[in-house]
């Protein structure tokens, strides 16, 4: 009879130990095939939340199936006290594995709200965007101009939310003068500053920004941007041109870019 029972409860160990094999092959499979997302989303992780509520979250909208296996898939990797504020894109089809990897990463978020400080020779303007996950693209919120339009309600709110980016967007062709004046029309920067950088100093580009930032370090990292274009060009330079440095060239160019009014 010992022996009958010992037959049986080997058995049904056997089974048991198949079954939790079965289950741990499951499991990890649905970790990291593609999702049940069928489009993208933006995921909020607000500052002092865990890694159950994002991922209640993220079941509740359909990105996982399962908010548990997500928590153990990214405890089991080591994952869950790295969790990062911000607002994150989710992309279509996105499996738990690639989904823990976004909210853990770091660095800027990848969704939201921008804010873009822009630039240009005619005026200076604030444009408010958010990004649609359907398209990936910016839709336009909100836009004025500092020095004359009231502040729109839209502008105050984003400027409120700790995961919104900044970025200033010089326009070619404008002046340091210009660039000094309209970094000065921008609240979220600090600092005075005192001298106008040479003409042609400063390379026309995107900055990202950040609230409290220098305006003097803004405009220093304008400065080292333009040398390193400048110094790349004339590197490349044909041979032959009637120019002795890097600025006489520069100051061609300008005069060119002026005058035609054409980018050939």
């Amino acid at each position: 009879m010992w022996r009958h029972i010992a037959s049986n409860a080997l058995t049904f160990l056997v089974v048991i130990v198949f079954l939790f094999g079965g289950v741990l092959i499951w499991a990890q499979n649905t970790y990291v095939s593609e999702g049940p997302l069928d489009q993208a989303i933006c995921v909020q992780v607000d500052r002092g939340t865990n890694f159950r509520r994002v991922s209640e979250t993220l079941a509740e909208d359909g990105a996982v199936s399962s908010a548990a296996l997500l928590r153990i898939g990214a405890d089991y990797a080591g994952k869950t006290a790295e969790l990062k504020a911000g607002s994150f894109l989710v992309p279509e089809g996105a499996s738990m594995e690639q989904i823990v990897d976004i909210v853990t990463r770091g660095g800027a978020s990848t969704c939201g709200t921008e804010v873009v400080y822009r630039v240009s020779i005619n005026r200076a303007t604030v444009q408010v965007r958010e990004l649609d996950p359907a398209s990936g693209r910016f839709v336009e919120i909100a836009e004025f101009n500092p020095a004359e339009d009231e502040v729109p309600a839209a502008y105050t709110e984003v400027k409120a939310e700790a995961d919104t980016r900044y970025r200033v967007a010089l326009a070619e062709g404008v002046t340091s003068w210009q660039i000094v004046q309209e970094l000065g029309q921008i609240d979220i920067l600090d600092g005075e500053v005192e001298d106008i950088p040479a003409e042609g100093s400063l390379a026309p580009d995107s900055y990202e920004i950040t609230p409290g930032d220098d305006r003097t370090e803004l405009l220093a990292r304008m400065e080292t941007a333009q040398e390193r274009i400048l110094a790349e060009a004339w590197a490349n330079r044909q041979d032959g041109l009637p120019y002795d440095s890097p600025e006489e060239a520069l100051i061609m160019a300008s005069i060119i870019e002026k005058e035609t009014g054409t980018p050939e």
